[in-house]
């Protein structure tokens, strides 16, 4: 077979070319002593950054536009310090609406009846003492009983407990900056996941009914998410991105275009089902899905002073 003539190559000048990279769009060096605003303006335009901004951006635009903005947790975020950074967003009335798994009331709690939370699994699993803290399961699970036989959900039960009881540190607790505000704040629960299950003051009715009336709470919420609105989780794997998936199918069921939606991801790592139920299908109508990846405890505070700095 004879040779290619390479000669032959046709070529073309470089800057002719249309590149998806330019100098334009580079970071810039920061300056000792420079504001946050010029912190954030100096990130490199590609990739995650553009992605990041957009998350800031649909978040400030639905603030401004009085639209929905939903932040569904993993307890993870709670015990790693972040709770003020929510607070602040709530008591601001740019998230509207938070929903955690059952995991969540756990450190909740604790953080507002002593400023500590988070045992050592490991150390305690060996003696069979993991999970037996006696104020944890004795508060939450009596607060449980109590208010579902109210036709409450878990968020306004345990919230409502924390403030009654005027914890020492409630100022630190989302469920009850929630319920003093009447922000929506829904727990969906997994029977056996909890350290307040392995009680028998457990009340599995009580805990089911409570649950399934924040399930109604957050399809309704849900309901209100198109034309604008925001949805994000933050480090639930399985649980709150099932239940995200059924509360859009019941809300476009009954007749609600959620539609036209932002929706986000933030992980230290990705998973399949927020992959799929928070950011994929649920946007297949319309809308604009983000996946970010990092931890928490860098990622949300930049989240929150950015967002804060746009407004």
């Amino acid at each position: 077979m004879p040779a290619l003539n390479f000669a032959k190559l046709k070529t073309y000048p470089a800057g002719s070319r249309k590149s998806k990279v330019n100098i334009k769009a580079f970071a810039r060096p920061g300056r000792k002593g420079g504001s946050f605003r010029q912190f954030y303006e100096s990130l490199p335009n590609f990739l995650a950054v553009n992605e990041f901004r957009a998350v800031v951006d649909a978040i400030v635009a639905a603030h401004k536009r009085r639209k929905t903005v939903l932040w569904m947790l993993g307890a993870h975020v709670i015990k790693v310090g972040l709770s003020p950074l929510l607070i602040e967003l709530i008591r601001r009335k740019i998230v509207t609406a938070i929903a955690m798994n059952g995991a969540g009331i756990i450190h909740d709690f604790e953080l507002a009846f002593m400023g500590s939370t988070s045992e050592d699994v490991a150390a305690a699993l060996a003696d069979g003492s993991f999970g037996m803290a006696e104020e944890t399961h004795s508060y939450i699970n009596k607060a449980i009983r109590e208010g579902a036989a109210r036709g409450w959900g878990l968020g306004r039960s345990v919230g409502t407990m924390i403030v009654k009881r005027r914890l020492p540190y409630r100022n630190l607790s989302l469920l009850a900056t929630c319920h003093e505000l009447g922000v929506p704040a829904t727990v969906h629960v997994a029977i056996g996941t909890d350290i307040i299950h392995q009680q028998s003051s457990a009340d599995g009715a009580a805990i089911g009914r409570a649950s399934l009336a924040d399930f109604r709470t957050l399809v309704g919420v849900v309901a209100t998410l198109g034309g604008g609105g925001v949805a994000g989780n933050f480090g639930s794997a399985v649980i709150l991105p099932e239940v995200f998936l059924k509360a859009v199918s019941i809300a476009r069921n009954l007749g609600h275009g959620v539609k036209n939606l932002t929706t986000f991801d933030f992980d230290m790592i990705r998973h399949y089902r927020p992959s799929e139920n928070v950011l994929k299908r649920p946007t297949l109508l319309g809308g604009k899905a983000v996946h970010i990846t990092g931890h928490h405890e860098l990622m949300i505070p930049l989240l929150v002073r950015a967002i804060t700095e746009q407004l």
